[in-house]
């Protein structure tokens, strides 16, 4: 069983940046690749970054133009997402998610490769 709580979303005008958290605990946490999704209203989940357990692979949805950065820090079990450049379109409720599939397991973006997820921290960017 893992639980993932995340933090740090807030309200932030256009331009500004934020830095939303992710604590895991329960099984291993280096041990498995977490991902970050958001949802905004009416729309369908969508996948934004991958990290694997060690921290040395990472990947990114192609529409984030180098925005966005993953990293983990394994000794506090926490996985972060650094939001730069924000603006209204970024506004949603982001999750991270955990991928316990045996290593070393790809960077998936599917949400049904993904075993257990948090309840979400809402961001939202006023313009």
């Amino acid at each position: 069983q893992v639980q993932l709580v995340e933090s740090g979303g807030g309200l932030v005008q256009t331009g500004g940046s934020l830095r939303v958290s992710c604590a895991a605990s329960g099984r291993t946490f280096s041990s498995y690749v977490m991902g970050w999704f958001r949802q905004a209203p009416g729309k369908e989940r969508e996948f934004l970054a991958a990290i694997s357990g060690s921290g040395g692979r990472k990947v990114y949805a192609f529409f984030l133009a180098g925005r966005f950065t993953v990293s983990r820090d394994n000794a506090k079990n926490e996985v972060y997402l650094q939001m730069n450049s924000l603006n209204p379109e970024d506004t949603a409720v982001y999750y991270c998610a955990a991928d316990l599939a045996p290593g070393p397991s790809p960077l998936r973006s599917d949400t049904k490769a993904y075993d257990y997820w948090g309840q979400g921290t809402q961001v939202t960017v006023s313009s």
